[in-house]
């Protein structure tokens, strides 16, 4: 027997929602418009899960990889006012590295899961508690599945989930699993500029935006996190990139 027209009207609405886009969310903005101009909603989505990796398999991109993600959850501390939780199943997190990305000891709750699958659930779990504004997580392993359950819950709870995904060997690509995140960045090292006087410049990021909900992918280059956990364009970069859209305009002119 055929369900009557009354009961299968719930149903129909019930599917239109889930399969309608979702527009309404809260964003965080990096701040730099060279990056957020790029992104679909202006800036990341806050209540969704982000992936960042390592360009490679050398230090310097994974402690960029590392600052990059610091310094997202830095700014939503920021702005909310709570205490971020660092996840990882690793012993080698330096505190203050972070502090130089915006992220103070005392602003940082530490887990050291025994292993991937118990991190995974020390993630839920604190997204469920809600007391953290951010969290971040090193993983090597992740399944499909459990990124759309860290999508979920991270849109529930409307807080960020920042995931970085290591390699399990040296030429692997993390990215070559699949992932329900709503962005996906590769994160390097780059030259940094040289300086007139003696000193230590501001280090240099190369971002890769390799996958991004409802928008394009994109390259840029960086400098790295400030103490309030912002990035910024180099000057000269900005200079250039200011010089060719005025050629372009007056060329169309």
């Amino acid at each position: 027997m055929s369900a009557a027209p009354d009961s299968l009207a719930p149903r129909i609405e019930q599917l239109r929602t889930i399969a309608t886009p979702v527009t309404d969310y809260r964003v965080l903005p990096f701040g730099v418009e060279a990056i957020d101009r790029r992104l679909a909603a202006g800036g990341l989505r806050a209540g969704a899960l982000h992936e960042a990796t390592a360009r490679s398999g050398s230090m310097a991109d994974d402690g960029a990889a590392t600052l990059f993600l610091a310094g997202i959850a830095a700014r939503e501390a920021a702005s909310t006012g709570g205490p971020v939780l660092w996840a990882t199943c690793r012993c080698d997190l330096y505190a203050p590295g972070l502090a130089q990305a915006g992220l103070s000891s005392a602003s940082v709750l530490y887990a050291q899961p025994a292993d991937d699958a118990a991190l995974l659930a020390v993630i839920e779990d604190a997204v469920r508690d809600g007391t953290p504004s951010a969290i971040v997580a090193e993983a090597r392993k992740v399944s499909m599945v459990a990124t759309r359950r860290l999508q979920l819950v991270a849109a529930e709870a409307d807080m960020p989930v920042l995931l970085l995904r290591r390699r399990r060997a040296r030429d692997q690509d993390p990215f070559a699993e699949p992932s329900a995140a709503w962005t996906r960045w590769r994160i390097g090292s780059a030259p940094s500029a040289r300086l007139d006087v003696a000193g230590v410049g501001r280090a240099r990021w190369s971002l890769d935006l390799a996958r991004q909900r409802g928008g394009e992918s994109f390259s840029l280059i960086v400098e790295g996190s400030d103490e309030t956990g912002r990035l910024a364009v180099p000057a000269e970069l900005g200079h250039r990139a200011a010089e060719t859209v005025g050629t372009a305009r007056h060329a169309a002119a």
